[in-house]
């Protein structure tokens, strides 16, 4: 049984990466960007920057923002999580999407192909960084215009890499997965408690 040890930052606003930790019993406080950062300019795309160094940049530069974050508010000492994941088909980045045409043009991409969907998790522990990297294939049945429509109205896709929610009403389109469930919704288990045995915070 794993038996969690102090505490860790999560700097992510994503609820799921919080059921996840809740899963794997580390306790957790949210440490999220203020009014005064840009978050988003983090997750800037690079020209000819392939998915799986674009994650690994982008994880990166988030921990480091939230390291000089904890520092700047002040706050006790205490491990830093962050993750991001990205939705790829072939080196295409299929990011989060702009409005509802987007949404719609990136479902139609993946509709009927497979794809892959990596997500970058990294800790700092100390002077130390850890950082793993999961990588899993997603195979989207064809979708129906009506079908795709309908998931956009939901607005389920909005906020999310590749215009989708694998825990969502999606996951009736989706024909099969290898590898990390849980990676695909954002913070895979497998390897996030592989980072946190080796930072102490698990055994």
């Amino acid at each position: 049984m794993n038996k969690p040890v102090g505490f860790i930052y999560l700097a992510s606003q994503s609820p799921r990466r919080r059921q996840l930790l809740d899963q794997l019993g580390v306790r957790h406080e949210l440490l999220l960007p203020g009014a005064d950062e840009d978050a988003e300019a983090l997750e800037a795309e690079r020209a000819g920057e392939l998915p799986a160094d674009y994650v690994e940049r982008v994880t990166r530069a988030k921990l480091h923002a939230a390291r000089a974050r904890l520092e700047r508010r002040g706050l006790p000492t205490a491990p830093i999580l962050c993750a991001d994941t990205t939705v790829a088909l072939g080196r295409r980045i299929l990011g989060k999407p702009l409005d509802a045409a987007d949404a719609t043009a990136t479902l139609g991409l993946l509709s009927g192909k497979t794809h892959r969907v990596i997500t970058a998790v990294a800790i700092a522990s100390g002077r130390h960084d850890l950082l793993a990297v999961s990588t899993s294939h997603v195979q989207v049945a064809p979708l129906p215009a009506l079908a795709i429509a309908a998931y956009v109205a939901s607005g389920e896709p909005f906020g999310k890499a590749g215009a989708y929610a694998i825990q969502g009403a999606f996951s009736a389109w989706i024909a099969r997965i290898d590898g990390s469930h849980s990676g695909i919704m954002g913070l895979p288990l497998f390897e996030t408690a592989q980072l946190l045995r080796r930072a102490g915070l698990l055994v």
